[in-house]
């Protein structure tokens, strides 16, 4: 009896409480009324390509617009060979063919929401990864116009989850608010993470649970993530995405 009462106040504490507080935080935030008046320029996170002799891999995330921020975070992956003059830069969109390349700037801002940095890997190790990565982005199955779904996916987060699937090195989790990221459409899945570091189950990426030392431990609900991060200790809850205690501070 007392463990029936325990699933809905945990269910009310892990992810309604933190999805309803984010929202109320988000509607009081300046945002572009629609695309065309957004700020889609450089955050200038990156320095000039010519500036950059080495090899450099980058991986994006940033809130999506309007009220769909309060949800959730689009991620693309950029990369540079050794002495590139350009950055190049891979993500999946809503409209027309799914899978861009350079369809903004490497470093754009989304929406107007600056991006924040999920991972960086320069010099030799970059290099070696980056023809995994083009084949990985030419592998990705859902290329056709309408075979793109905002939730619950595949979209931008399931594609740049595939690239990190297909080359693990990059040692990284999405955040939380990546929704798409776990999307499966072969129905229910039992097996390694993304990062081959722990174990994950999932149906459809609607509900399942994550246990690695790369994505931490994470309950997914319809998408919502509530959890833990082991590596950097950190809360994972739906809307605010990761909290460290750190950031309490700052």
């Amino acid at each position: 009896m007392r463990a029936a009462r325990l699933v809905p106040l945990l269910f009310l504490l892990l992810f309604i409480l933190p999805l309803l507080t984010h929202a109320a935080w988000w509607s009081m935030q300046g945002m572009a009324e629609d695309w065309r008046r957004a700020d889609w320029s450089s955050a200038k996170l990156l320095p000039a390509a010519s500036t950059e002799p080495e090899a450099t891999v980058h991986v994006f995330a940033a809130r999506v617009g309007r009220w769909r921020g309060v949800f959730a975070h689009h991620s693309w992956v950029v990369v540079k060979e050794p002495g590139a003059s350009a950055y190049t830069r891979f993500d999946v969109v809503g409209w027309g063919t799914p899978v861009r390349v350079n369809h903004r700037e490497a470093d754009g801002r989304w929406y107007g929401n600056l991006p924040e940095l999920v991972t960086e890997i320069r010099g030799a190790a970059a290099e070696q990864l980056i023809p995994r990565i083009r084949a990985a982005v030419k592998s990705y199955a859902y290329v056709t116009p309408g075979s793109y779904k905002a939730w619950p996916g595949p979209n931008s987060n399931s594609f740049v989850q595939h690239v990190m699937a297909e080359v693990p090195e990059l040692a990284q989790a999405l955040p939380p608010t990546a929704i798409g990221k776990d999307f499966r459409e072969d129905g229910l899945y039992a097996g390694l993470t993304p990062s081959r570091t722990g174990v994950q189950a999932s149906l459809y990426g609607l509900a399942g649970v994550t246990i690695g030392w790369v994505e931490g431990v994470e309950v997914n609900l319809l998408g919502l993530v509530a959890g833990f991060d082991l590596r950097s200790p950190a809360l994972k809850l739906p809307g605010w995405g990761r909290v460290s205690p750190l950031s309490l501070f700052a």
